[in-house]
């Protein structure tokens, strides 16, 4: 079978290799490009493979049906809304991701987003050295505080798990609540963990249901002063209501890993702008250790699809 990897996976180039010889010693070709969103340029590379991997570059419906003899997309990556999935059904392509590589990744980056907004960290981090004091800028412990969590997959779970060690009481929404969820693991209604967290995070796949779920009604069902982090997807969340409620301090804080499009931004977006915020250019799943699992598991994925045991299905 043809191979073809159209984007870096984040990896030592010796860990690349190193697959794509154990692929080569098994009678297939395998090649790898570099990111490039043009079209023309896509369809060119992948014209003639049997297996298009990817990262979290956009694969367009153009793509998939100019590529004739595609039969797997392997997505490293969790969420696949930047794949034009209906273009794959219709063509019969069957579609994994990776999930559970980044669970860790997340889970920290949430955490960590959290006791810095708690604790003011950029503000009092420029007070220092500015030859300033903290006078006017003690913050406050996680300790004691409620945390909503909105989505309980296996990063939501894993981000519960976290808080609830910081000694945090937890909520939890989700259209399909675990039936073995742990006993601190408190499920309610929307409108309650809204009210009720001190810190809301949000761990939900977009869906047409999720897509702009915090919004302007919903930011205003929130406990006045609480904190807001979004590490899921940037659609997620209403930016202009969220920069607004943080211009009047009705929201306290956000911490915000994902936009309505992948950074680069305008510099122009209204959460670059906003007061109490922390902003990272997509990279709650990237660390060294999460890049290595997830080359792992979708070289695993791609063996176990050609063996007929496809796993993590997407289509």
């Amino acid at each position: 079978m043809k191979i073809v990897l159209l984007e870096s996976l984040g990896v030592k180039d010796e860990v690349l290799e190193g697959y794509a010889q154990n692929l080569k010693a098994e009678g297939h070709e395998f090649q790898a490009y570099g990111r490039d969103m043009d079209t023309a340029v896509q369809i060119e590379r992948a014209k003639d493979a049997d297996v298009i991997m990817i990262a979290n570059m956009p694969l367009k419906g153009e793509v998939i049906r100019a590529c004739k003899n595609l039969k797997f997309i392997d997505v490293a990556f969790t969420g696949v809304d930047h794949v034009d999935l209906e273009a794959a059904k219709e063509n019969g392509v069957a579609v994994s991701n990776a999930s559970g590589y980044s669970n860790e990744s997340v889970a920290e980056l949430v955490i960590g987003m959290t006791l810095s907004l708690l604790r003011n960290v950029p503000q009092v981090d420029a007070r220092c050295r500015e030859g300033k004091t903290k006078d006017g800028l003690v913050g406050r412990e996680l300790a004691g505080k409620t945390v909503g969590i909105i989505g309980t997959g296996a990063i939501g779970s894993r981000v519960a798990e976290l808080y609830h060690a910081f000694g945090c009481k937890i909520l939890a929404y989700d259209l399909y609540p675990k039936k073995d969820a742990p006993e601190y693991l408190h499920y309610v209604e929307m409108e309650e963990l809204l009210a009720g967290s001190d810190i809301v995070t949000l761990h939900c796949p977009l869906t047409s249901e999720s897509t702009g779920l915090i919004n302007q009604e919903t930011i205003g069902k929130m406990k006045k002063g609480a904190i807001l982090i979004n590490a899921s997807r940037g659609p997620v969340v209403d930016s202009e209501a969220l920069a607004k409620a943080l211009h009047e301090g009705t929201v306290g804080g956000a911490g915000i890993d994902v936009f309505e499009t992948e950074p680069p931004l305008n510099t122009d977006h209204p959460l670059l702008h906003t007061p109490n915020t922390i902003v990272t250019p997509h990279i709650a799943f990237a660390s060294e250790e999460s890049m290595e699992l997830r080359a792992k598991i979708v070289f695993e994925s791609l063996e176990l699809w050609m063996d007929g045991k496809q796993r993590n299905i997407i289509l």
